[in-house]
């Protein structure tokens, strides 16, 4: 005759009392009654016919047989556990492909190495990437997601802001040395700007909002082109920080009217349906966790000045 199984919750509530010492470290360690622990263990040592515990006021400790049934059930139990985990590492795994559009300047600079780690971790995930500065049509191009920076125009898709875009004004040390330093976003009126498209500069001036004016040299759409303008002497531009800071860093340019911070952007997951996949969601998230409210691009003397200042 066949012997009928036995519950693995009761193998387990032994396995705890063994491992504990004690019906009532081993309940709380289950997260259950010690009156269940102790009827599950009693209903083992029937089902096998075997005494497997010695009770006593100080706690429990294994028979002889029971130090053997113990040794193989917690090697069974252990091997459960790794199985489990096997099936929910697959289960969870994200697979297939994502449609991406990024903008030029920050794809190469920030968002490529971000995504080479997200492949990394995701074997099974393929990325089709588009780097350009001019936003696409998400649906008619069969994208699953964009990342852009500043306004969003359609409002029929789906974003998640996923880290701040601050901005400062620039220019180069001898620009400088030339014309001098504006200290006020008025004394912009007598300096050459270096514009991105249609552009304009909104700087905090005390509790209100200051445009800041002056003679357009040139335009441009794009962010690098800009800064190689600013470098080279032709005016003031205002970039995005993880434009600027590298030539901060390397002293081709230096920031101006820091007290007066320029309006905030934001860097958005735009998505065309609220339907996303498993492996877009996964990747907006690792995104948002990458780059942060605290982005590691921004100069540390930006942080939190944006929008606070009470400089007039």
């Amino acid at each position: 005759m066949e012997r009928s199984a036995v519950d693995l919750l009761d193998v387990l509530a032994f396995v705890r009392v063994v491992e504990t010492g004690a019906f009532s470290r081993a309940a709380e360690r289950m997260g259950m009654a010690k009156s269940i622990v102790s009827r599950r263990v009693a209903r083992l040592e029937a089902q096998l016919g075997a005494r497997l515990l010695t009770r006593s006021a100080q706690g429990a400790s294994a028979t002889d047989v029971g130090q053997a049934y113990f040794e193989r059930a917690a090697n069974v139990l252990t091997e459960l556990e790794a199985a489990e985990e096997v099936v929910a590492e697959a289960v969870t795994q994200i697979a297939g492909p994502i449609r991406l559009s990024a903008p030029l300047s920050f794809g190469i600079q920030h968002l490529g190495p971000a995504l080479a780690e997200f492949a990394a971790a995701h074997p099974r995930v393929e990325l089709d990437i588009s780097f350009e500065d001019r936003p696409v049509d998400l649906v008619a191009g069969g994208y699953d997601l964009a990342i852009r920076i500043g306004a969003l125009r359609d409002s029929a898709l789906v974003a998640r802001r996923i880290a701040p875009v601050r901005k400062v004004a620039v220019a180069s040390p001898a620009y400088l040395a030339e014309r001098g330093r504006p200290e006020h976003p008025r004394d912009l009126a007598g300096h050459d700007m270096l514009l991105y498209a249609n552009e304009t500069w909104r700087f905090r001036v005390g509790k209100g909002w200051e445009h800041g004016k002056g003679h357009i040299r040139l335009r441009a759409d794009n962010g690098e082109m800009l800064r190689a303008a600013a470098v080279a002497g032709l005016g003031i531009c205002v970039l995005p920080s993880f434009i600027a800071a590298p030539a901060f860093e390397q002293r081709t340019l230096e920031p101006l009217l820091t007290d007066y911070p320029l309006e905030e952007g934001g860097l958005h997951a735009v998505m065309p349906s609220r339907a996303t996949t498993a492996r877009v969601r996964a990747l907006v998230d690792f995104l948002a966790a990458r780059f942060g409210p605290e982005p590691a691009w921004d100069p540390c003397w930006i942080h939190g000045r944006t929008g606070s200042s009470e400089k007039g």
